[in-house]
């Protein structure tokens, strides 16, 4: 690795006005994936803002929902009673991301500001917009197996590869981020971006905001939940095709349903017609096959990966049939 300053600040605003000091620094918390880029020289910053000191490790119980420090890492989120019995999708999701060590360092936010794991984005020898705009995408003629079958570009085909992220999507939750101009929310569904034009931009975030905590809404899905992610190794593997399930039901009918995959896009994909499909249908098979054909709409592969075009919708089914219980 290249030299660095670091700093570690003990205030929210020390540490804002830090990153905003340097246009080549950046936050680090666990640094589990930052350090795996520095390393390989995919990202250089000159300077390392730590911000474990920043009272930001917390989780608490508000009126209508849950909020979650953006320093709470990994473990302690998936192993919290209130996740657990109020939230265990969230909890499944986080659990099977990662190795357990990697999970006692990892953050909320960090987890969230992860990088793609594609291999031309890691690999500074080949080609990649994302990681130098303008070099083109070695993925979308070269080895595309791991790639997108959602929401790509001809500028980037890459698949973002949080877990939890994946479940917050489904669980309607929001970031809370400030700034040096303050603060503000952000649904979580706009947090990640497309690649569009500008694959280098992962997030919405503004320049030299920091994520402060997420909070997710009181909702009826507990019960009837499901996290789903098939992998090639069933430990420290990132999913081929992931899919987090709940269900709202009464009386065999589904009164409200919660979608989203992994696996398959730049951002978590929330699946909002297929939601719509299962509003109002009996608890069944056929029910969950329907929503699973309207979620693959758009679905194109490429030619190492169109194995994802069957995999995922079965994905679905078997999570939602989990979720309800009729597995």
């Amino acid at each position: 690795m290249i030299p660095f300053q670091y700093v570690r600040p003990k205030q929210q605003k020390a540490a804002i006005d830090a990153l905003a000091r340097d246009n080549n620094a950046m936050f680090i918390a666990g640094g589990t994936n930052l350090l795996d880029l520095m390393k390989r020289y995919v990202v250089v910053p000159q300077k390392l803002v730590d911000i474990n000191q920043l009272p930001l490790h917390n989780i608490e119980q508000l009126n209508g929902g849950i909020r979650i420090g953006a320093l709470v890492t990994n473990t302690a989120l998936a192993e919290h009673k209130l996740i657990k019995e109020k939230y265990p999708l969230l909890s499944q999701a986080v659990v099977s991301g990662a190795s357990a060590q990697l999970r006692n360092m990892a953050t909320v936010g960090g987890n969230m500001m992860q990088r793609t794991r594609c291999y031309y984005f890691y690999d500074t020898a080949l080609p990649c917009n994302k990681r130098e705009p303008g070099t083109g995408c070695g993925a979308l003629d070269g080895v595309n197996r791991m790639h997108a079958i959602f929401g790509f570009s001809d500028k980037c085909i890459a698949v973002h590869p949080s877990d939890m992220s994946v479940a917050l999507a489904a669980l309607d939750a929001t970031v809370q981020v400030s700034g040096p101009k303050g603060e503000r929310s952000i649904a979580f569904t706009d947090f990640h971006r497309l690649p569009g034009e500008q694959p280098e931009k992962d997030t919405n975030l503004h320049k030299n905001e920091l994520i402060t905590s997420v909070f997710i809404p009181d909702a009826p899905f507990a019960r009837n939940a499901c996290y789903l992610k098939v992998r090639e190794r069933a430990s420290f593997a990132f999913a081929l095709v992931s899919v987090a399930a709940a269900l709202d039901i009464s009386n065999n009918s589904i009164r409200e349903a919660r979608l989203a995959m992994g696996g398959v896009a730049h951002k978590p994909w929330r699946l909002f017609k297929a939601e719509k499909t299962l509003k109002g249908m009996p608890v069944s098979e056929a029910s969950f096959r329907q929503a699973a054909a309207v979620a693959m709409e758009g679905a194109r592969a490429f030619e190492h990966n169109a194995y994802k075009i069957k995999m995922a919708p079965e994905t679905i089914v078997h999570a939602l049939k989990t979720a309800a219980g009729i597995v």
